[in-house]
This record gives structure tokens, C-alpha cells and sequence, in this order.
């Protein structure tokens, strides 16, 4: 199933992580078999920069850029619940005025 994002649409995006600690967002906590590390599901909150051939290209809140499948199963449209008491964790829309100028800058189009 195809899912349509658009340009300064914000989405959660389940990330598997690996780690000795797991933070408080963790969820999914499972041990290694080992017992010195865990694997967890954390969610991210990220804006979609462009969508082009069914790929999403997201921006974190500190600019990095991701390009991920635009119908993979761990993006999801966020819940009203994540969108009023997660709002912070989203980045701001003014992110993609200022990718968008540094690469008009630099002579390169978005």
C-alpha cells in the first residue's frame, strides 16, 4: 500500500537501535543473548524535505537528511496524542526554507 506524503508533512518513523542502555522513548526492549546489550524499536519524529519516485527524503530536527521508502511499513502519519504533546520533538517547518536557500547557493537545485 502506497502512502501519499507531501512536502512539509511530519512523520514517525520506528528505528531499531542497539545499545547497552536503552533510553527513556525505548520500546520493543529485548536482550541480546548475551546479555550485554539490547535491541529496541525508538520512534523518530522527522519532516518530509521532498517525495520523488517513492522515496521520502526526511530532515531531522538538527537538518541530517534521510531517504527512506515511501511505502515502508515503520513511516506512519503521526496520532493527534503525538502531535499536541509531541510538537517539540517534530523540526520546524522553517528547516525547509533553509536547506532549500543552501542549496541555491551553493548553484545546486533541491
Amino acid at each position: 500500500m502506497l502512502r501519499r506524503f507531501r512536502r512539509g508533512d511530519v512523520v514517525v518513523v520506528a528505528r531499531q537501535k542497539f545499545s547497552t542502555s536503552p533510553g527513556p522513548r525505548a520500546r520493543e526492549v529485548s536482550p541480546a543473548s548475551s546479555g550485554d546489550s539490547y535491541s529496541y524499536i525508538v520512534d523518530k519524529f522527522w519532516l518530509v524535505k521532498s517525495c520523488t519516485d517513492g522515496e521520502l527524503h526526511l530532515l531531522t530536527r538538527t537538518g541530517k537528511e534521510h531517504v527512506i521508502s515511501a511505502d515502508d511499513f515503520r513511516v506512519r502519519k503521526p496520532t493527534l496524542w503525538e502531535r499536541l504533546f509531541s510538537r517539540s520533538k517534530f523540526p520546524s517547518r522553517e528547516l525547509l526554507d533553509t536547506t532549500s536557500s543552501e542549496h541555491e547557493s551553493d548553484g545546486t537545485q533541491a
